[in-house]
């Protein structure tokens, strides 16, 4: 998150500036630990904290300065994955409805999870119930904190934690849940790791629509035209290899750097694709913690 500015350091909303970017700096992997398990990703759970550093920093002159700063944060992080659960719930029901006819009944859209317990945590409870399972079962808040953090009461956490708890152990034995294999996915992968790997930049350039979107997690957010994104790989003195594989279930780009012992796994980059083309891709290079928050990373080649 590019949020540095000389401008606000001055006063008392320099004051809440630095103590913002000094909470942000410690919180920043329980904040995604928490919206990683809201959301079923370790990727969808950093785009959403993204989101809600940014939210917190537009309103950071609004902020009360008798309220610590860590709920606050919280806050604003649960209602963003509130949004983002709300948003996907809707769009899946959308592309559900347009795929098959009308008489036959949805299934259940296959959520990519981190750990399988977690899954079914995702899968089988509503929002609120959900955090407050994560946050009292998962990261060990207390009922207090935990009613402080998601705008509740202490016994309203009592109560979604006991529905939740009850919904959980009422659930049949876990099975494996079935990915949906994309073909078109796979090819453009392996396409965009082989012209990587032999330093194609035009040829990776062919790969993206003229309106690709680049979103560099911590850093820039804009039009991938608009960016040096491949120059900066290009001229980067790191010796950089990438390939195809998989985190958490989910097909994406794993890049790699060499150490002594050989090629290891550094970050993520994800795809997505319309009509053929890439129209966006996040790359979580400077967020160590996505690759390290996912309970499986394998990487098809090395």
């Amino acid at each position: 998150m590019d949020i540095r500015s000389d401008i606000y350091t001055q006063g008392l909303f320099g004051d809440r500036y630095r103590a913002f970017l000094e909470t942000v700096a410690q919180l920043r992997p329980r904040l995604h630990r928490y919206c990683s398990r809201m959301t079923g990703s370790v990727m969808d759970g950093e785009d959403v904290v993204q989101e809600a550093l940014f939210e917190a920093y537009r309103k950071l002159d609004q902020y009360d300065d008798s309220r610590a700063l860590t709920p606050w944060l919280f806050g604003i992080a649960h209602n963003r994955c509130i949004d983002f659960l709300r948003k996907r719930n809707v769009r899946e029901v959308a592309e559900v409805a347009a795929a098959v006819p009308e008489s036959v009944a949805p299934v259940n859209t296959p959520v990519l999870g981190i750990g399988r317990a977690v899954e079914r945590l995702v899968i089988n409870l509503p929002p609120k119930e959900r955090a407050c399972v994560l946050l009292k079962d998962v990261l060990d808040y207390t009922i207090l904190e935990i009613a402080d953090l998601v705008g509740s009461t202490e016994g309203g956490v009592k109560a979604a934690l006991n529905r939740g708890r009850g919904k959980l152990a009422a659930l049949p034995s876990p099975k494996a849940i079935e990915r949906v294999a994309n073909p078109e996915l796979s090819k453009l992968l392996q396409l965009y790791v082989e012209r990587f790997n032999r330093r194609d930049w035009n040829g990776l350039r062919e790969l993206t629509s003229a309106d690709a979107q680049l979103f560099f997690a911590d850093g820039y957010g804009g039009r991938l035209m608009d960016s040096q994104y491949f120059s900066k790989y290009e001229s980067s003195p790191i010796l950089w290899k990438m390939a195809v594989g998989e985190v958490d279930g989910e097909p994406v780009i794993v890049t790699l750097q060499q150490d002594d012992d050989g090629w290891k796994p550094r970050s993520v980059i994800r795809l997505e694709l319309a009509q053929g083309h890439i129209v966006r891709i996040a790359d979580y290079l400077f967020c160590p913690w996505v690759l390290s928050a996912a309970d499986l990373v394998s990487v098809s080649e090395l």
